[in-house]
């Protein structure tokens, strides 16, 4: 039997020592190791659910792509019954300005609020038909308020028709076209009521 010396004792805690550290230090490593590897995937799927709520950053599914084309379509359509609406009472109030013509032989607060209301619902149109405002000259200069507002009268319901029988998805120059010949009867009422 061999008797272990100084050297042999020293040698023998210097593995003694490694393997210890070795056995303590891997554990430790190994679970560095499975947190970084966790920490840099979980930004990747964080950054996945971020862009599925972004609509910007990923590529839509067939599926959305088909949910976000109909929400379009349903906008469109709402705006669009939204713009027919509007006609109709465009026309109401022009034969309820022709109406209260008739009765008083001029026009009154009331009447005038209603023009305005008129003037702005046929901007309104004629700007979501696609047009916007130009200088427009009357065929015939109607002589005075009476016939003015009969012309009125005409070019409202000719409005009103053209915006309900045209497509959403169409421009309509008839419609610009009206819209803007109603504003200038609309100017030339109020000259005549000053």
């Amino acid at each position: 039997m061999k008797v272990f010396g100084e050297r042999d004792y020293a040698h023998t805690s210097i593995v003694f020592l490694v393997i210890s550290i070795l056995v303590f230090f891997a554990p430790v490593a190994v679970a560095q190791s499975i947190t970084q590897k966790t920490q840099t995937t979980r930004p990747e799927s964080g950054s996945a659910d971020k862009s599925s709520s972004s609509d910007d950053d990923a590529p839509l599914t067939t599926f959305e792509e088909e949910i976000r084309a109909k929400r379009a379509i349903k906008i469109a359509e709402k705006e669009h019954q939204a713009n027919v609406d509007r006609a109709r009472e465009i026309s109401q109030l022009g034969k309820g300005l022709q109406e209260a013509l008739k009765q008083r032989q001029s026009l009154d607060r009331e009447d005038n609020k209603k023009l305005e209301r008129l003037e702005k619902l046929t901007k309104k149109v004629r700007g979501d038909a696609g047009g916007e405002a130009s200088e427009v000259k009357l065929d015939t200069q109607p002589g005075d308020l009476t016939d003015t507002v009969s012309r009125l009268v005409e070019v409202t319901e000719s409005l009103s028709k053209s915006v309900q029988s045209t497509p959403r998805q169409v421009v309509s120059t008839t419609v610009i076209d009206n819209a803007n010949v109603l504003l200038e009867l609309i100017r030339v009422i109020r000259s005549f009521s000053r």
